[in-house]
């Protein structure tokens, strides 16, 4: 690992950090303690001041963190500064859901094009963004710098699409299909599931 690659632990905690950040932001506040941020991520707030602090100094005493410089700040530790291009594939309720949310969009993401096989929806949009046949897949990868892919598709052709994004040089995958996809070692996919979640919710509740 580099020496200056973060740590697993680090990354994913920062990563929360600014999740709170961005929602804290949009409900209008300016300011946040290390305390306040522990409440929504549940991490002691002397890890996250010991997490901030071996960045530089961000906060002051009594006062906490400015929000603003904040996110900067977090973004660009965490390398992700700037506006990162997506391939949604799937116009269908779930596909569109996705692309009317705030979600990508607030850190830094756009949806650069939206993929389908169905014939009427291909040259409508979802707002603004056009749904385009799948087959255009690879020229739109390299046209529009795509560096996501997020499958929001049946599981039984999430593989097929995985396979295509790997070949056009797509390195990221976010699945929302149910499908355990096969990938080589340098691609990275993040399966989200709800209900995964939910029953690691309940067993801290129940046990």
């Amino acid at each position: 690992m580099p020496a200056d690659r973060l740590t697993i632990g680090v990354a994913a905690r920062l990563s929360r950090y600014l999740q709170v950040l961005t929602q804290s932001k949009k409900m209008g506040k300016t300011s946040i303690s290390s305390q306040a941020i522990s409440e929504y991520t549940g991490v002691n707030p002397t890890q996250i001041r010991r997490d901030l602090s071996g960045f530089g100094k961000f906060g002051k005493r009594g006062v906490g963190y400015d929000i603003d410089s904040l996110i900067e700040e977090v973004r660009k530790i965490l390398r992700t500064s700037g506006t990162h291009n997506i391939a949604l594939f799937g116009a269908g309720n779930l596909g569109q859901a996705i692309a009317g949310s705030s979600v990508f969009v607030d850190h830094g993401f756009r949806i650069s094009a939206i993929f389908d096989v169905d014939e009427s929806k291909v040259g409508t949009t979802v707002g603004d963004i056009p749904i385009r046949h799948y087959s255009e897949l690879a020229d739109v990868v390299a046209a529009e710098d795509i560096m996501v892919g997020v499958l929001a598709i049946p599981a039984d052709v999430a593989q097929r699409v995985a396979d295509d994004l790997v070949a056009a040089g797509v390195k990221i995958i976010f699945n929302y299909s149910d499908a355990l996809l096969s990938v080589p070692s340098d691609v990275t996919v993040h399966t989200s599931s709800p209900a995964v979640e939910l029953l690691y919710a309940l067993y801290f509740y129940l046990t």
